[in-house]
Formats: C-alpha cells, sequence, structure tokens
C-alpha cells in the first residue's frame, strides 16, 4: 500500500532468573536448614532407636524381639495390615470409579465420608466404636446375647484401622482418575466390551500406579495407627495389643531396649514402605 511505512519491531529480551542464579550464600544456607532439619528430626531419631535397642547387645535384642507377647504383637500387626488393605483398596476403587466416572446427587457427600477419617481423632473414632459395640454401647446387648466381641478383640481393631485408613487409595485414585476422563471407556463399551471387562482392560491399567503407592501409605497407616486402636484393643498382653500398643506397654515398665527393639522392627518396615514407595514413583515416572 502507498504510503505504508513498516514498523520496526524492537525484540524484547526477558530476564528469567532461575534458582541457580541466586548468590551462594542464599543456595548453602537453605540446603544447610533443610539437611539440618533432617538430621535433626529423621535421621537422628532413627539412630537413637537402633543404639538403644542394641545397647544391651545381640542377645537383648534377639530375646525382646521374640518374647511370646512381642510375637503375639508382630503377628496381630501383620494380620490387621492382611485384612485392612485390601478391603480399603476395594473401597477405595469402587468410590474413586463411582465419584470420576458417574453423576449422581449425593456425590459431595461420599467425598466428605472419604475426607472423614482425615478431620476427626483417631480417639475419637475409638471412642465411637465404643459407643456403638462395647458392653454398654448401642449395639452391646445384642452383641453379648449372640456371644460376639467386637470392642476388645480382632474386628474391634480391624474396623479402626480400616477407618483411620479409610481415604488413602480413593484420595489418591480420585484426582488421576478425573485427569485421565472417560474417554476410554467410553470407546471400550461403545466396541462392545462389557462394564467389567473394560474396567480390567482399560481403567485398571491406567490406575495401577496410583492404585500401589494408595496401597504404601494406607500400608504404612495400618502398621503405625495407635489412637484408634489403642481405645478399642484394650491392651490385653498377648491378644489386642499391636506393635505401637507393646512397645508403650515396655516403654512405661522402663523396658528401654526392648521397647526400643520393637521400635527398630517398625523402622526397618517404615524404611522399606519408603522405598517401595519411592520405587513406585520413580517407575511411574519413566513409564
Amino acid at each position: 500500500m502507498a504510503g505504508h511505512i513498516p514498523l520496526q519491531q524492537t525484540p524484547t529480551t526477558i530476564k528469567v532468573t532461575t534458582v541457580s542464579q541466586e548468590p551462594k550464600a542464599i543456595r548453602w544456607t537453605l540446603t544447610f536448614i533443610a539437611l539440618a532439619f533432617l538430621a535433626l528430626f529423621l535421621v537422628l531419631p532413627l539412630v537413637t532407636i537402633f543404639i538403644t535397642a542394641f545397647q544391651k547387645g545381640w542377645e537383648t535384642y534377639v530375646a525382646a524381639i521374640t518374647h511370646p507377647d512381642a510375637l503375639s504383637a508382630i503377628k496381630l500387626t501383620l494380620l490387621v495390615v492382611l485384612i485392612t488393605v485390601p478391603l480399603n483398596a476395594i473401597f477405595g476403587v469402587m468410590a474413586a470409579w463411582a465419584i470420576t466416572k458417574f453423576q449422581f446427587k449425593g456425590k459431595n457427600i461420599l467425598i466428605t465420608i472419604i475426607d472423614l477419617p482425615f478431620a476427626i481423632s483417631p480417639v475419637i473414632a475409638g471412642l465411637v466404636f465404643i459407643l456403638l459395640f462395647g458392653a454398654q454401647g448401642l449395639f452391646g446387648e445384642w452383641l453379648f446375647e449372640h456371644d460376639l466381641k467386637i470392642v476388645f478383640a480382632l474386628p474391634g481393631i480391624v474396623l479402626a484401622t480400616i477407618f483411620v485408613t479409610l481415604p488413602f487409595v480413593a484420595r489418591e485414585l480420585i484426582p488421576l482418575m478425573q485427569a485421565q476422563g472417560t474417554a476410554e471407556e467410553e470407546a471400550s463399551l461403545t466396541l462392545g466390551a462389557s462394564g467389567f471387562k473394560t474396567f480390567l482392560l482399560v481403567t485398571l491399567p491406567n490406575i495401577k500406579w496410583g492404585l500401589l503407592y494408595g496401597l504404601i501409605l494406607c500400608n504404612a497407616r495400618a502398621i503405625g495407627e495407635f489412637g484408634a486402636v489403642s481405645v478399642v484393643s484394650g491392651h490385653i498382653r498377648g491378644m489386642t495389643n499391636t506393635m505401637p500398643l507393646h512397645i508403650e506397654i515396655l516403654y512405661n515398665e522402663y523396658q528401654f531396649s526392648a521397647a526400643f527393639a520393637v521400635a527398630s522392627l517398625m523402622s526397618v518396615l517404615a524404611i522399606i514402605t519408603l522405598i517401595v514407595k519411592n520405587l513406585i514413583e520413580w517407575k511411574a515416572k519413566h513409564t
């Protein structure tokens, strides 16, 4: 066009400051604070546990962890985990599937119920089970007449543990399944696959790493749960004491070496859980 004078555009340079460009003093200070915090609140207590556990020698350590009460606590803890984790896995998958794949009334109520254990103290949860299934509880008389024991027995410990670990699997899967959407499931159903087959061949492979991560968190919480289990267990030696409760009893009786010996086993389980968790995260990122 006549008379048109093109405008000369001056390139704009945007200076981006990265963390690596911060002064070395700031970087070293922040790094030191982080490492010191981890050493003080994580590494030092862990080292103290093992030092105290072996303070009186290997024989005392072995005697502590092979004591009948300790073996009973270990077996009970593992049994509770074997019952609790699969049940939470089933519930978590079903709840996440319903919330992310369907529209229905009461969805927000279901999400609130899933988050409820995060808001309620485990001790309060244990007291609720006492009020429901205890001797003076709502169903206490009926349970007594039919010779059924819930509290101060394995069923009560399992119920309390299920309650406090309820959100972990569902809360890992819900955002993952929301991000994935429903396109693949709809395509599978359109091609004639049944709902169950669609779940096995489409949904489950897509959520496997999130599911495993949720199971790891659920397992860790189930092993270490104290508050709710303490209320419903009755602290019966050799019968209803889990590992955390057994450690408390030993510590209160000033059997420090024995208490820390059992605590070292829980620490080993926690470290194994942490390693498996990191492996799952690494595998998920590289898949």
